[in-house]
């Protein structure tokens, strides 16, 4: 099963969204998002990357991506952004029936919910709740429609540790999650993950294939 370690920062208790980017480059663990589940049918792969860390309370993303194109045409919150040039992470805690996933456009939109599965028990988070994700995206947060070319692009996150169904005063040792990237209404169509997914079609929600991230003190 694969594994990530993510370090507490103490620098991220305090740092804004746009600070910690800095941050989780310098101090974070970085890993790569690069398996082709169905490399027959998307063989597609833009090269994404990402740095992760956590504050006290909160578990800090920072995503790197270049690829072939980009759009982003979703602006409100619990969009499809899936459709979206698109970065996504699922987690879930141990013997837990439910899982939760962020989804995020490379303008920061997010769609965030938990659920039991892709149809099963879905309950979207409030206007509230999605307020308290914090989103620091490279590209600025003006939709715009697909362009050609070549980008890269960076999208930073912060989302609280209650979101994820884990309380930050009793951490557990390590929770279930795996790490996305998709364009699902592209030209450059793709579903690249970071655990691999053993299913005959593109599905990402699907957490017996998660992998394991392990929280550490550094």
């Amino acid at each position: 099963m694969k594994k990530i370690f993510t370090p507490y920062i103490k620098s991220l208790d305090a740092a804004d969204i746009e600070t910690a980017a800095d941050v989780l480059e310098e101090n974070g663990t970085k890993s790569i998002i690069d398996i082709l589940n169905w490399p027959d049918q998307y063989p597609y792969k833009p090269i994404t990357y990402f740095y992760i860390g956590r504050s006290a309370n909160a578990v800090f993303i920072k995503y790197s991506v270049k690829g072939s194109m980009l759009k982003a045409v979703y602006s409100e919150d619990n969009s499809p952004v899936h459709e979206d040039s698109c970065v996504e992470f699922f987690c879930m805690p141990e013997g837990a029936k439910k899982y939760t996933n962020f989804e995020f456009n490379c303008i920061g939109t997010c769609s965030a919910s938990s659920r039991r599965s892709r149809n099963e028990d879905i309950v979207l988070f409030s206007t509230e709740e999605m307020a308290t994700i914090q989103r620091y995206p490279s590209m600025g947060r003006r939709a715009f429609k697909e362009m050609e070319g070549m980008f890269e692009w960076e999208l930073t996150v912060k989302i609280p540790m209650k979101l994820m169904n884990i309380s930050s005063e009793n951490l557990p040792e390590k929770i279930r999650v795996n790490f996305y990237k998709c364009a699902d209404d592209t030209d450059s169509m793709h579903f690249v993950s970071w655990a691999p997914i053993n299913t005959e079609n593109p599905d990402f929600h699907r957490p017996e294939y998660f992998g394991e991230l392990y929280f550490t003190e550094k």
